[in-house]
């Protein structure tokens, strides 16, 4: 259980008389089966949590034993309310200092065990988020531009997509800022159509004396939702290809779910005997795996070119073509020049 869910399980115990499981997973954005092994992870750390079936009944915890709340000033309890963050995310949208508060007082008010067998967890686990080599953010922070969207008012922005040949004016209605993979984005509706815009390509940004007009019965997490969902399904070419084996999990890991294996090269039938299913094996290990890759315009395939010859695109034709045009174009810039 991550410290942030641990202290959000907790308010939502401490504030209530008796919850669900159900509404707790949803509280959380977790799935019940989580929230059953968070709940067993309190009982087994010696916290009093109860479970009454029934229609009346629900999750309680015994008056007492829970956090003291009353020590938490508004912001703290803010602060803590936010779940999924990590320190270097809290640390973006300058909250870490109140979370910390948040936590020494709330660390401060539990027992203490007489026998201490157990170095603390934050001695022994460290953990960071940041992805390999990530480059240094050129954008806003988002502790600058927290101020302005929790005053709910619309932003003028000068955003600079990898697609236009300049940095584009807009004006935008913002829902809110949204951490996806290490990397902050703006979600904001523009002309009332949703949009995430990256922190890192904002190169300017102002707010507006305006409120926000956002559209009615959204929130910021149904608008990431449904935006994450549209880019990892949506798309305008579909590539054949086959990888090599020793590459899956790196392709895997850039592309996620625009990446679909493909089932088996070749249908033995079920008449076929266990040597034969083995010998696919074996010639598909040594073939590669076919798959299929999602790609939202065909410049996109581009992504292909760090894997090399790992990876054989069999369609369709202007995918093929367009990679044996940018292929050409690297190899002639690298070409070696002629010796006098």
């Amino acid at each position: 259980m991550t410290p942030d869910r641990f202290f959000s399980l907790m308010l939502l115990l401490a504030s209530r008389d008796a919850v669900t499981t159900q509404e707790l997973a949803s509280a959380l954005g977790v799935s019940l089966r989580t929230i059953t092994r968070d709940l067993n992870w309190l009982r087994d750390a010696g916290l009093p949590v109860t479970a009454q079936r029934g229609r009346l009944g629900g999750v309680t915890m015994l008056p007492g034993s829970g956090l003291d709340l009353t020590r938490l000033t508004p912001g703290e309890r803010d602060q803590l309310s936010l779940t999924g963050l990590d320190e270097r995310q809290r640390a973006e949208l300058d909250a870490s200092v109140e979370s910390l508060r948040a936590l020494s007082k709330l660390a401060a008010a539990q027992p203490r065990r007489v026998h201490e067998e157990l170095l603390p967890l934050t001695d022994v686990v460290h953990v960071d988020s940041r992805p390999w080599r990530q480059a240094r953010a050129s954008g806003p922070t988002p502790a600058s531009l927290i101020g302005a969207v929790r005053r709910g008012r619309r932003l003028r922005i000068e955003y600079d997509s990898p697609r236009e040949s300049g940095p584009r004016d807009l004006v935008v209605d913002p829902y809110g800022l949204f951490a996806k993979a290490g990397i902050w984005y703006l979600v904001a509706d523009r002309a009332r159509v949703p949009r995430m815009y990256r922190l890192d390509r904002i190169t300017t940004w102002q707010e507006v004396d305006r409120p926000r007009r956002i559209r009615e019965s959204q929130t910021l997490a149904t608008v990431a939702a449904a935006l994450v969902d549209q880019w990892e399904h949506d798309h305008a070419i579909e590539v054949s290809a086959t990888i090599d084996r020793t590459q899956i999990e790196r392709a895997q890991r850039i592309f996620g779910r625009r990446l679909v294996p493909d089932g088996h090269d070749h249908d033995h039938g079920h008449d076929q005997d266990q040597d034969q299913d083995q010998d696919q094996d074996h010639e598909e290990s040594a073939i590669g795996r076919k798959v299929t890759i999602r790609f939202l315009h065909l410049e996109d395939v581009r992504a292909l070119l760090p894997f090399g010859s790992a990876i054989t695109v069999h369609g369709p034709t202007e995918a093929r073509a367009h990679l044996h045009d940018l292929a050409t174009d690297l190899a002639q810039h690298y070409a070696p020049s002629p010796t006098p």
